[in-house]
């Protein structure tokens, strides 16, 4: 058994022990985490999606095979009498081939799940075998490229996602690619009306490839690497900022808005409410325009967000998103 002396010493030599790690604890130097840096861009793009499967857009009037089979609008087709679909066009073969024996089935997916649905073709005045659907496999558009990270190689862009025109579903994502654009006209924003930037594609040359179509934005790998400097991070706060845009020509500059609100737990990006207060962007624009969506919102020398949404009764006023929501969906899009 130890002694009332014995146990005291076991004691102390556990204190010291205890006290020593404490200094060496505090006598560490404490590294302060470096903010990531990201290169913030401004130009436009144009941009060339196609997606994984054929998306139903619009179903005929009447009873057509569509219809009958419980094939609804926004379902995307991926497989047709089980070989897998990849564009309007191999669609259309796959039921010239399959018409004539009847009945095939289609793997739609809907809601997140899949369903398969059983139609039969029926053949028009021309002999083509048709089901009664309005279908798409692909869209184009200009925007604007938000950021490019030097450390990956990878930007983002609108902070939004590219959705369909008629059903305004984001369009299921297969590949795509960014190409040059030169802005050439702006038609203005007036309330009421969104307006929007109008520019040439260099159509002979891609300047970096898509990996995801999120609702946070698109995103992607950039051959070339911008000239520009790349700013931290950081969080947006109401208060004046700057915005960089390309409304005319290769020119990208940066304009004054304010930030009137940032709003918690948006999920749809409109995180921020925003204001264009700069007299040269409002004479060219009116505002906020369509095919600036992605232009970065810079404060305080930081990248705090992108711009998504035109207020249509007021383009003098908009939205944006976090940064911070963009750089988790780039990161989500890469699994």
């Amino acid at each position: 058994m130890y002694g009332p002396s014995k146990i005291a010493k076991q004691v102390l030599r556990g204190g010291a022990a205890l006290l020593l790690a404490c200094l060496l604890c505090a006598s560490m130097p404490v590294r302060a985490e470096s903010a990531r840096m990201l290169v913030p861009v401004g130009h436009t793009v144009g941009i060339k999606l196609f997606s994984r499967g054929v998306l139903v857009v619009r179903l005929s009037e009447g009873g057509t095979p569509a219809r009958a089979c419980g094939l609804q609008t926004g379902d995307v087709i991926v497989k047709c009498g089980g070989t897998a679909v990849t564009s309007t066009e191999q669609f259309q073969t796959l039921l010239q081939e399959g018409g004539a024996k009847g009945a095939a089935d289609l793997q739609v997916r809907r809601d997140g799940g899949s369903v398969t649905l059983s139609v039969e073709p029926e053949q028009n005045d021309q002999g083509v075998y048709c089901i009664g659907a309005w279908i798409r496999d692909s869209m184009a558009g200009i925007g604007t490229m938000t950021y490019y990270d030097p450390a990956t190689g990878a930007f983002g862009a609108l902070g939004h996602g590219i959705t369909d025109t008629d059903t305004a579903m984001l369009m299921p994502f297969s590949n795509g690619a960014i190409l040059p654009s030169t802005v050439k006209a702006v038609k203005r924003g007036e309330a009421g009306a969104a307006g929007e930037l109008r520019g040439d594609f260099d159509l002979s040359r891609d300047v970096g490839t898509l990996y995801a179509n999120t609702t946070s934005g698109i995103f992607g790998i950039l051959e070339t690497p911008p000239e520009e400097e790349a700013v931290p991070v950081g969080t947006a706060l109401p208060g004046p900022a700057v915005i960089r845009a390309n409304v005319r020509g290769d020119e990208v500059r940066e304009y004054r808005v304010e930030i009137l609100k940032v709003v918690s737990g948006s999920a749809d990006g409109r995180d921020l409410v925003l204001s264009v207060t700069d007299p040269e962007l409002l004479a060219a624009t009116g505002g906020i325009v369509q095919g600036m969506s992605g232009s970065p919102i810079l404060q305080s020398g930081k990248l705090v967000g992108a711009v998504t949404h035109v207020l249509l009764n007021d383009p003098q006023k908009g939205y944006g998103i976090l940064i911070e929501n963009m750089l988790k969906a780039a990161e989500s899009g890469a699994d």
